[in-house]
């Protein structure tokens, strides 16, 4: 498979088979993602069980939006089974169950459960997945929605993240037509969460991409407010502070353990970014505004650039 990315708009190419809407949804992990995954479903009238490791958590899911545990006897039943922990959580969850998935599946013929992840890594998640749906047997597509809040938790849940929302696809490499029929089942057992778009890449080139587009911010917005000055900006911050620092509160174990297992592509960026700002500092030392000028010029014309190829 070509290292590339790729989009398609929701609608997409259908094949023969008829839909899979599904019936019943099993989600691993009732966390801000997991938790938005289990009240969607539950919103558009899908049975959901779950699993998480905190009881506090899975007595409020059972108030309003899970029909119960989601345990082995359950498992057979699911149509679709989300693993939205974190992503050593999810592998060794998947290692766990591998035969029992294994042992209720067809995928040439669409049996059993789909079992997607939502980590925001993608190699060391999809590596070991992919193994372990080829030995045993069952179907597996890695998966990243791209939705989310600063804020973490069953609580911060929400029914409507992902409306509207780009979905990145990652499969196994398989022939054309497995390949097809694969995304296919996942786009049509994803529709009810209302997803904008769908975009199909590699594990390493989604490592990559989300390095910047989605590490590097986080480190960035955490950094920013580490200056002395912050702590008496009160008064004199608006829209520009707001921004930059909406992500400086996070998920620090999650966080930590999603760029550890990205720290090649993570620290590259972060040398780019620094080289890029000591670029900035050299010329207000130096007082050569001509060259500071051309440094924000430039800035500029890049988004500009790139916000003109996000609107055609």
């Amino acid at each position: 498979m070509a290292d590339s990315t790729s989009s398609t708009e929701t609608e997409g190419s259908r094949s023969t088979a008829a839909p899979m809407t599904p019936r019943r949804v099993g989600v691993v992990g009732l966390g801000l993602i997991g938790g938005s995954f289990a009240r969607a479903y539950h919103a558009a009238g899908v049975e959901v069980l779950a699993w998480d490791t905190d009881p506090d958590t899975m007595d409020a899911a059972r108030v309003e939006t899970i029909a119960g545990v989601l345990n082995d006897a359950a498992i057979p039943s699911c149509d679709l089974i989300v693993l939205a922990a974190y992503p050593a959580a999810c592998i060794s969850w998947l290692e766990e169950h591998a035969e029992l998935l294994g042992s209720v599946s067809d995928p040439t013929h669409g049996a059993g459960p789909l079992v997607i992840d939502t980590a925001g890594i993608k190699q060391e998640v999809c590596s070991r997945a992919f193994d372990l749906a080829s030995r045993y047997g069952f179907s597996f597509i890695g998966t990243h929605p791209m939705a989310g809040t600063e804020h973490s938790g069953f609580a911060h849940a929400r029914a409507d993240l992902f409306q509207g929302a780009p979905m990145v696809l990652v499969p196994p490499e398989l022939d054309d037509i497995d390949r097809l029929t694969l995304l296919d089942r996942a786009n049509t057992l994803l529709a009810p969460l209302g997803f904008g778009s769908y975009s199909v890449t590699t594990p390493e080139a989604h490592d990559r991409l989300i390095a910047f587009t989605s590490q590097l911010a986080h480190i960035v917005s955490n950094a920013y407010v580490k200056s002395p000055t912050a702590r008496a900006h009160h008064g004199f911050s608006a829209g520009s502070y707001r921004d930059l620092t909406r992500v400086a509160h996070l998920n620090a174990p999650m966080w930590a353990e999603l760029m550890c297992a990205n720290a090649q592509n993570l620290s590259q960026e972060i040398g780019w970014l620094v080289d890029a700002l000591n670029a900035y500092r050299s010329a207000l030392d130096a007082g050569d505004r001509d060259r500071l000028r051309m440094l924000l010029a430039d800035g500029d014309r890049i988004k500009r650039a790139l916000d003109d190829e996000t609107q055609r």
